[in-house]
This record gives structure tokens, C-alpha cells and sequence, in this order.
């Protein structure tokens, strides 16, 4: 679990389209839950897109909150 908290938070580091520092993950096996808050519904979406691309991930909720 601690393995794919990490890799989506790797990946969120490399994306520019989103701000990493203003999502949190959490993992419980394959189960990943996403907080925060981003700027705009594209982020949100693109945050949980990479969730989803993970090794491991079965389940995404998302609740990330769209604050501009």
C-alpha cells in the first residue's frame, strides 16, 4: 500500500499540470483516496487519471475539491 501511495505521489510530482503539494493520497491496498484541493476540474481529473495508472490500483475516490 505504501508502494503505490508512493508512486502516485511520484507521479504528481512530475506532472505540471497539477500542484503535488495541495493533494494528499491516501492507499489501503489497492484502494486510493485523493484530498485536497486544485484549481480547476481538469486537475482534478488529471489527478485521478494518474491514480488509476499506478500498478496495484483497484479502487479510486476521489474527493478533491475544485477551489479556484
Amino acid at each position: 500500500p505504501t508502494e503505490i501511495k508512493k508512486k502516485i505521489q511520484e507521479a504528481f510530482q512530475r506532472n505540471a499540470e497539477l500542484d503535488a503539494n495541495s493533494i494528499t493520497v491516501e492507499s489501503n491496498g489497492g484502494e486510493v483516496v485523493l484530498k485536497g484541493k486544485v484549481r480547476s476540474w481538469i486537475e482534478r481529473e488529471e489527478a485521478e487519471r494518474i491514480a488509476w495508472l499506478a500498478p496495484g490500483v483497484t479502487k479510486v475516490i476521489d474527493q478533491i475539491a475544485v477551489a479556484p
